[in-house]
């Protein structure tokens, strides 16, 4: 069991729910990303989601979007995405999965990335817009190399799909609590409720829900419903509104803090 199962084992034994945080490698520089994961992991976030900067990030709303054109505008690439998670393996085991779109692995080439993910610390990836049908290009590597390939769950997703998508889901399911992109809308708790007890009917795998969660009370809400929960767009909306600050971190870990002690 690598170290996304683990976690969640031992949050389920402490009748905890596990905190994934998203950013945007690069958004304000890498360094200042590296500063921010290992500030976040002392702030209790049990997960991190490094988003790998694209051109064309069609699943993700304005804030995440204008975070990957700053990212790239810096210089920010796989590679040196890749670099910092093996720099963040020197001094941190936190668990972390790398989230973004198939072109910059695809021009990486598929193979040489899943080594190099592997031999960096990497323990998951997700590719928004690689489904099921079209994901065995990229898994026949990232499955023989040990990662967790993370499933993405909507709201529309039927039965006969949802069967399907838990065949080789691995590390945890990410149920989209609205449909459309990230940060633009509040979700309902009783239509994640209802959703996410259908999935439970089918599936042991730990369940966290993300988009347009933002606040504690949010999050103790819905993480009573669900193994865990993710918080991205808020994250990176406060990263760049204090990105000149001296004291970026801390108010990110402040905030991040917060919905830490609501989860219980």
């Amino acid at each position: 069991m690598g170290r996304i199962g683990l976690k969640f084992e031992s949050l389920r034994a402490r009748n905890e729910k596990a905190l994934i945080v998203y950013l945007t490698a690069g958004d304000p520089s890498l360094d200042a990303t590296k500063k921010l994961i290992l500030g976040l992991e002392n702030s209790g976030v049990d997960i991190l989601e490094i988003g790998v900067p694209f051109s064309d990030p069609t699943a993700d709303g304005p804030v995440i979007q204008a975070a990957s054109q700053r990212a790239l505008k810096t210089g920010t690439t796989l590679h040196g995405v890749l670099n910092l998670v093996a720099d963040i393996r020197r001094v941190s085991e936190i668990p972390i999965v790398l989230f973004g779109y198939f072109n910059p692995i695809f021009a990486y080439g598929v193979d040489q990335f899943a080594k190099t993910a592997k031999q960096a610390g990497v323990d998951g990836v997700l590719v928004v817009d690689l489904p099921p049908e079209e994901a065995s290009e990229l898994r026949i590597h990232t499955d023989a190399a040990g990662l967790d390939f993370i499933a993405l769950v909507a709201p529309t997703t039927g039965k006969g799909r949802l069967k399907t998508i838990l065949k080789s889901a691995t590390g945890f399911l990410y149920y989209i609590s609205i449909t459309g992109v990230t940060g633009t809308a509040a979700p309902k708790a009783a239509d994640i409720a209802r959703e996410v007890g259908n999935i439970r009917k089918l599936t042991g795998m730990p369940i966290a829900v993300g988009f347009g969660i933002s606040t504690a009370a949010q999050a103790q809400e819905i993480g009573g419903i669900a193994d865990g929960i993710v918080i991205g767009s808020a994250v990176v909306k406060l990263i760049d509104e204090n990105r000149d600050s001296d004291d970026l971190k801390e108010i990110v870990c402040e905030y991040i803090n917060k919905i830490k002690k609501s989860l219980g």
